[in-house]
């Protein structure tokens, strides 16, 4: 288990135009950014009493939750996720999923998971029996992805932040998403046992300081 260090800041556009300009001087583009950008769109998961979002909102040192995440619209790819955080540390456990087993997992049909032979299927659907884990919101933004070799650093634009409401179809076409309030962009700064020094001085930013924001815990106020 690799665990990454991870760090989140909340900024502001005239921040994240400054800083794009900044980190394409010195760092790689994503390989998989179009236009220096991709969008993704998330189905999270939690149970009846909002564990994962309550052990955020309260700040819990250790903590899981799983999700549906597809790329730039493209259902050849969906991938479940088991995210896992200690403190300043995260991990990610991926798996493959095809459209027809989203949807599946989407409407609450999880009887197939039991004879799936991949860990994070089977995990998801012990936790989703044990639990009562059910999709509860869509959560769908546009991210500017900035790589680096030494540290395998990866730093990370994230605004235009949109809720599907009350729907968790995340495959339906007619699924509307709507932006959340406020000028939201996230800085995220992920890195293995080093962060170079040079990439350290340029995510630095008079006044912003590292936050607990969660994309997560915003879109649910919406529902």
């Amino acid at each position: 288990m690799q665990f990454r260090h991870e760090r989140k800041h909340e900024i502001n556009n005239l921040d994240r135009l400054a800083l794009r300009q900044r980190l394409k001087a010195v760092m790689t583009l994503d390989s998989h950014a179009r236009n220096g950008q991709y969008e993704i769109t998330s189905l999270y998961f939690d149970n009846l009493y909002d564990k994962a979002l309550r052990e955020k909102l309260d700040g819990v040192n250790t903590r899981e939750k799983y999700r549906i995440r597809l790329y730039n619209h493209d259902t050849s790819v969906i991938h479940l996720e088991r995210k896992f955080k200690h403190g300043g540390l995260g991990y990610k456990d991926t798996a493959i999923l095809t459209p027809e087993q989203a949807v599946a997992i989407a409407n609450g049909d999880i009887r197939w998971m039991s004879a799936s032979t991949d860990k994070v299927i089977l995990g998801f659907y012990t936790k989703m029996r044990s639990e009562g884990l059910t999709a509860k919101v869509i959560v769908s933004y546009t991210r500017e992805p900035f790589v680096f070799g030494p540290g395998n650093v990866r730093v990370t634009l994230d605004y235009n932040i949109r809720t599907g409401l009350h729907c968790t179809d995340f495959l339906d076409p007619n699924c509307v998403t709507v932006p959340i309030q406020g000028d939201f962009c996230i800085l995220e700064v992920k890195w293995d046992s080093f962060l170079p020094d040079i990439i350290r001085d340029i995510v630095q930013l008079e006044n912003r300081h590292s936050t607990a924001f969660s994309k997560y815990a915003v879109c649910r106020m919406y529902d």
